[in-house]
């Protein structure tokens, strides 16, 4: 008896999708679907994964979230689009609470910390040139991290444009996915190196919205 009423309620609650026939995606991964203008960085759908290599034996990502920013574009010109984004490194997240605390420990005995500290200043990445390819770009620009600044480049890749439903927000959506590589001594974090790698390994998911 009790399985069967589980299974009636189930029915009870799809009913409403249900009659609503199949729903479709509202991003498309035509580009045409893009329009320009200014859009913001929507800071609950673009991730910066961040991997190194953990002691030859395996790799290990972490994530910034709650980015911020601009994005600027005109299919027409793709050269001249520009990309203003801030993230937050105070929110980094890591699987394990240890090494999250421990990226936003002070130094000992008022020292330098090992990596971050308890207040770090945000990082910002801002473009000084794109060199688009059909869906491809290559992104370049200066990264400003832990308070050091450094030209980055970015391999980025188109991943969808459209609209959202009008009950959904209706907002015009562009997404991409974005690869590079850094190196975190050049940005005075070298705690743990060679052990733990130099090289970081970047794999960003960026959406905005307008």
């Amino acid at each position: 008896m009790r399985l069967a009423y589980v299974a009636a309620l189930a029915l009870a609650l799809a009913a409403p999708l249900i009659a609503q026939g199949p729903m479709s995606k509202p991003g498309s991964n035509n580009p045409a679907a893009v329009t320009g203008g200014t859009y913001k960085a929507d800071p609950n759908h673009t991730l910066v994964l961040w991997t190194v290599d953990h002691l030859g034996f395996t790799p290990y990502t972490g994530i910034f979230g709650s980015v911020t920013g601009t994005l600027t574009l005109d299919p027409k010109n793709p050269n001249a689009a520009k990309v203003d984004v801030t993230i937050p490194v105070s929110k980094v997240t890591t699987a394990s609470a240890g090494l999250t605390a421990h990226l936003l420990r002070a130094g000992k005995d008022g020292g330098k910390p090992d990596f971050f500290g308890p207040d770090p200043a945000d990082a910002r990445f801002v473009s000084t040139s794109v060199q688009a390819s059909g869906q491809k770009a290559k992104i370049t620009g200066n990264l400003t991290l832990n308070g050091v600044t450094r030209p980055v480049t970015l391999d980025a890749t188109f991943y969808g444009a459209g609209k959202m439903p009008a009950n959904m927000g209706g907002q015009e959506n562009v997404g991409f996915r974005a690869t590079g590589k850094i190196k975190r001594s050049d940005f005075g974090v070298t705690m743990g190196i060679p052990l733990v790698s130099d090289e970081v390994a970047l794999e960003i998911a960026a959406a905005f919205q307008k």
